[in-house]
């Protein structure tokens, strides 16, 4: 599996072509096997989520360094410590470009040091309250991440593996877990830690998109099978998807028809125990991995992960073998980016362009303390490739 994710990584570097690349896939025949290429179409609003978050990171990553320090203050000595040598000349331009947050001090016989500006000291203050709010939060989605599980425990180091991306404190084994002994327990098993789920809670046994189904207060009766899909992809109804197909992309009529058929097709939840499920021969089984992979993705704070944090969940959550064709088959749900370090599973609905659609109380604190820089980015709009068809099957 790793290796199919690199060879995606590898075909995102050779740059194709501007608005998408080819996947090659090889499907099996009567007369051998041949290779049938597929269309992947970039999204630059998604690629660029990626390049926007870079600068944020670091200026965190830097804040969160000094604060940890017993006076508040770094020696830019100690910077290398840190960051190691490489990236250490990054963060001097950092701090060298935004005074508004950094400043420096020394001279005289005193080393150099950065500390925090008033102005970002006060406004770090506001982490305390997003962090009191996240925290029923965090628990909540503890517990359906346990729930989405086959044996309702997880390896507490596949939560350390994504802790960022759930907004969990770095030491959430101490203060967090602890809280909650109604909820949580770690217990050993297989010379490994687990996080148990203690109860289950069948009112938590309900998805994101079901969620918005809900809101959007479909009539699930009869007429739900007159519906026709749309253009675009989409269909109200208890068990569809909301889709975003990039531009550049034509459906065909074959495509279209396909598609409808797999939106109003009937599967079962994601919290319900995958071990009953058989995938290799039930549609509505492969069709429910779409759902928990979705669930999973609606989860993080950001709506995404890096295949590395997917795969980790892989045997715990029964993801499919082929995980990576699942994800490119799905174009119009996930989406797949090399931008930034890793490559990233991007979560489509979480985002209008560039922009994340729902942000919890951590992430508006973030924003808020970027804003010292006044940064204010645009989105970049560029042109895709002609129109594709290929098989939805």
């Amino acid at each position: 599996m790793n290796s199919m994710w690199r060879r995606l990584h590898s075909s995102l570097d050779s740059g194709y072509c501007p608005g998408y690349l080819r996947v090659q896939i090889m499907r099996i025949s009567g007369g051998g096997a041949r290779p049938k290429k597929k269309v992947y179409y970039r999204v630059p609003e998604l690629d660029k989520v990626m390049d926007l978050q870079k600068k944020p990171a670091m200026i965190l990553r830097l804040k969160s360094i000094v604060e940890s320090r017993k006076h508040k203050f770094l020696l830019l000595r100690d910077l290398e410590k840190e960051v190691g040598f490489v990236h250490k000349w990054n963060f001097m331009a950092l701090i060298e470009k935004y005074p508004s947050i950094f400043k420096v001090s020394g001279g005289d016989g005193t080393p150099p040091r950065v500390t925090l500006t008033e102005k970002a000291v006060k406004t770090a203050a506001l982490e305390a309250n997003a962090r009191d709010e996240m925290e029923p939060i965090l628990v909540k989605n503890l517990r359906k991440l346990l729930m989405l599980s086959v044996d309702c425990r997880l390896p507490l180091e596949t939560f350390e593996m994504i802790q960022d991306e759930l907004g969990l404190p770095s030491d959430f084994k101490n203060s967090l877990i602890p809280k909650y002994p109604q909820f949580f327990s770690v217990k050993g098993f297989n010379g490994r830690d687990y996080l148990h789920l203690e109860h289950w809670d069948s009112a938590l046994a309900v998805t994101a998109r079901e969620e918005l189904a809900h809101l959007e207060s479909f009539d699930r009766d009869r007429r739900f099978n007159k519906v026709r899909i749309s253009k675009d992809g989409n269909l109200p109804g208890p068990f569809a998807f909301h889709v975003k197909f990039p531009a550049g992309f034509r459906a065909n009529k074959g495509y279209l028809d396909q598609l409808q058929r797999w939106q109003k097709m009937e599967f079962p939840s994601p919290y319900l125990n995958a071990k009953r499920f058989d995938i290799s021969s039930d549609p509505k089984a492969r069709k429910r991995l779409v759902g928990v992979l979705h669930e999973f993705l609606s989860l993080t704070m950001e709506k995404r992960l890096t295949s590395a944090q997917l795969e980790a969940f892989h045997s715990e959550y029964r993801l499919p073998a082929r995980l990576l064709l699942c994800l490119i088959k799905h174009h119009g749900i996930f989406y797949l980016t090399n931008k930034g370090a890793k490559s990233t599973v991007i979560l489509k609905e979480g985002y209008d362009g560039s922009d994340l659609v729902d942000k919890c109380p951590l992430l508006l604190f973030r924003d808020k303390f970027i804003a010292l820089t006044g940064r204010r980015d645009m989105v970049d709009r560029s042109t895709f490739a002609p129109s594709v068809s290929y098989d939805f099957a």
